[in-house]
């Protein structure tokens, strides 16, 4: 997973999944002008070898070019794994597809190299699945996986690009920019929900927050399908499934999908007003409040802190 330049740290955390199966494991870098993204995946811990595929035609990824790519490559693997991103999610179907095989998808253990577990009914029970096709098809929940460290140094190989299937074209791509942490990437999320009540709301009360935490923003379906937030900030069942080291969850009374993309996270922190609220079930530490005087409190309180800690550290 990359964008050309720079390797997403998902691709460690599926790695560590792929290592648990027990055999070499290879990365694929398919990009254009991606010989960085390859020699940051050689560094990754427990890596064999790396196949670079460096051509246009995979400039922007589109899923048939790719998936024509892996399946050119599959007959010499046992497993094809990515993670549960965008990108996977839309190649990696056609490829269990082409293959025949049924995929496995969203594991959040490996027990054996044909035997996993997943999450059914919004993470409310625990399926153990076991595969008996030939080859394995799989797409990874990494915030259930620690990510490989660094001290590798495979070699990178080149390989080439396969056949287009001239099925699609890319027409052009809109790419939102922030300053603040990519959403499943950040260690610390400040989530809102549909008791924030309107956009500007939304703007003036869980934004600054976040910005004071050095946080991503994250929103429940319910706050996005009303408009308070673009839908790339939902976290949930059909959103981003986080496991940051802190969430914050503001207004968000719990629902079980929403449950299921964060109830991973390491520390949870829930505010709201209704103390029977379903959110409080999974906090670890729980505020019964209301959110428009309690959140720019705490933003205060924070922001003096970083203060007094400048103050200390000019003395």
């Amino acid at each position: 997973e990359h964008d050309n330049s720079a390797l997403n740290g998902v691709t460690a955390k599926a790695l560590s999944a792929a290592a648990a199966l027990g055999g070499p494991v290879h990365i694929l870098v398919a990009g254009q002008n991606a010989k960085g993204v390859a020699d940051a995946a050689a560094k990754l811990s427990g890596v064999e070898k790396v196949l670079l595929a460096d051509d246009p035609l995979y400039a922007h990824r589109l899923a048939e070019p790719l998936a024509a790519l892996i399946v050119s490559l599959a007959p010499g693997y046992d497993a094809i794994v990515g993670p549960s991103t965008a990108v996977a999610k839309n190649v990696l179907p056609r490829v269990a597809a082409l293959l025949d095989v049924m995929q496995v998808s969203d594991i959040i253990k490996v027990e054996a190299p044909d035997t996993f577990e997943r999450p059914i009914y919004a993470g409310n029970a625990i399926q153990t699945m076991k595969s008996s096709d030939p080859k394995k098809v799989i797409t990874v929940r990494t915030a259930s996986f620690a990510a490989t460290p660094e001290g590798g140094s495979a070699p990178v190989e080149a390989v080439a690009a396969a056949s287009d299937p001239g099925v699609s074209t890319f027409v052009e791509e809109a790419i939102a920019a922030s300053d603040r942490p990519e959403l499943t990437a950040a260690k610390i999320i400040v989530s809102g929900g549909r008791a924030v009540g309107s956009r500007e709301k939304f703007a003036e009360l869980i934004e600054p927050l976040a910005d004071a935490l050095g946080a991503a923003v994250g929103a429940s379906r319910a706050a996005v399908d009303a408009g308070y937030a673009p839908n790339d900030w939902q976290v949930g069942q059909t959103g981003k499934v986080v496991a940051p080291e802190l969430y914050i969850a503001l207004g968000i009374s719990g629902a079980i999908q929403h449950l299921a993309g964060m109830k991973d996270s390491k520390v949870i922190v829930a505010v709201n007003k209704d103390e029977e609220a379903p959110i409080f079930q999974v906090a670890d530490y729980g505020l019964v409040a209301d959110i428009f005087q309690a959140v720019p409190e705490l933003k205060a309180e924070i922001l003096s802190r970083e203060v007094r800690k400048e103050g200390v550290s000019d003395s």
